[in-house]
């Protein structure tokens, strides 16, 4: 039997879906980063705005108590990036992505060379011991590297380091309101036990697919910035459904999870600064244009916080405070009707009372590319 055809518009509200974007979740901050399997975490806020757009009550010490009580641990996991995630899938996550790190010892265009001529399980002995016994930043970690190993460079030696090791960034780090450099020490360390057996592949899989299928191959590649993955979908199979989408690609899910009507009426939503929703899959054309990603996208790395109008990216905002007053100004990329101004002005009125709900005055604006 031929695989079911799923129109882009079909798998973006299904993404929206797993992603509690069509309607917010009445759960917990803990409970929606396990499901989400991790909250990008680049800038060390962007978890609180994350989850802001996904359940119906969040305050900011929902997420920062999580932090503080060691539930929830922030550290360099899919594509090498700093996510946070549960103390649980910490580890599984950790090692399965291991690889990944690993081979950024050889392929390193900057620090390989100065690597490639230490002994690397030492350099990993030697920091774990510094960094479990105080933990610090990586650039007060080169002098204790410069003493030990004095004709290489310190900040070769560093990155190795962070390859080399599960490093969590500790609290006050990514705490709401307070600022904190990104001082680390080991997971095991943090949680005072071992890392212990990780997850099967097809275990992590299946939970990627729970929170951003239906996906690809391709898709749960560059999610996770592993390759081969193939083999574990193929093991899979008997226990999935199969899509094909409409550039022919084929498209694996858990049979049972939502698969919403494309009709379905999609909410305006804000979403965070490097919002998961945006970097989970290979296409991202279920959820924003090529055209649009290139707006959102900068050269410089950063993802900024979009808007989603009928369940599509439609432009981004810019959040400002300063002397009592708080203001969101939002960016379209074509021009909005009048309904979708109300809709986003009540959106955007909603994120100032969030973050910054001491403030004399909220301000919306609007504004046009170009």
């Amino acid at each position: 039997m031929s695989a079911e055809r799923l129109s882009r518009c079909a798998l973006g509200r299904a993404t929206l879906a797993r992603q509690h974007l069509l309607s917010r979740s009445p759960g917990t901050a803990r409970e929606m980063v396990e499901h989400l399997f991790g909250l990008q975490a680049q800038a060390p806020l962007a978890p609180y705005y994350a989850l802001w757009a996904r359940l119906e009550r969040f305050e900011p010490d929902d997420f920062g108590a999580l932090l503080e009580g060691r539930e929830v641990v922030r550290m360099a996991l899919m594509r090498g990036t700093v996510h946070a995630v549960s103390s649980e899938d910490a580890a599984a996550l950790r090692q399965w992505v291991q690889p990944l790190m690993t081979a950024d010892l050889r392929t390193n265009a900057q620090h390989r060379k100065e690597i490639a001529e230490v002994d690397v399980p030492t350099v990993e002995r030697f920091a774990r011991e510094v960094l479990e016994r105080t933990p610090m930043t990586m650039v007060a970690l080169r002098p204790h590297l410069a003493e030990r190993w004095p004709d290489r460079d310190p900040a070769a030696l560093a990155h190795a380091v962070r390859d080399l090791l599960p490093l969590v960034q500790i609290p006050p780090r990514g705490l709401w309101g307070r600022s904190g450099q990104p001082v680390c020490t080991t997971l095991e360390s943090w949680l005072g036990a071992p890392l212990g057996r990780t997850a099967t592949p097809e275990v992590l899989v299946l939970r990627y697919l729970a929170a951003f299928g239906p996906a690809s191959v391709a898709d749960a590649q560059a999610w996770s910035g592993l390759t081969r993955l193939s083999e574990v979908f193929e093991a899979l199979a008997p226990r999935l459904r199969r899509f094909v989408g409409e550039d022919g690609a084929e498209l694996y899910d858990l049979a049972d999870a939502p698969r919403p009507d494309p009709a379905t009426p999609a909410p305006t939503r804000i979403l965070a600064p490097f919002d998961s929703a945006l970097l989970g899959h290979a296409d991202r054309s279920r959820i924003i244009t090529d055209d649009h990603r290139k707006l959102v996208f900068t050269v410089n790395g950063i993802i900024k916080p979009t808007v989603l109008l009928g369940g599509t990216v439609a432009g981004f905002v810019t959040v400002a405070a300063k002397q009592g007053s708080a203001s969101v100004e939002i960016t379209t990329f074509t021009r909005p009707t009048a309904r979708d101004c109300a809709a986003l002005e009540s959106e955007a009125l909603r994120l100032l009372a969030f973050a910054h709900p001491g403030a004399d005055t909220h301000d919306v604006r609007f504004a046009a590319v170009g």
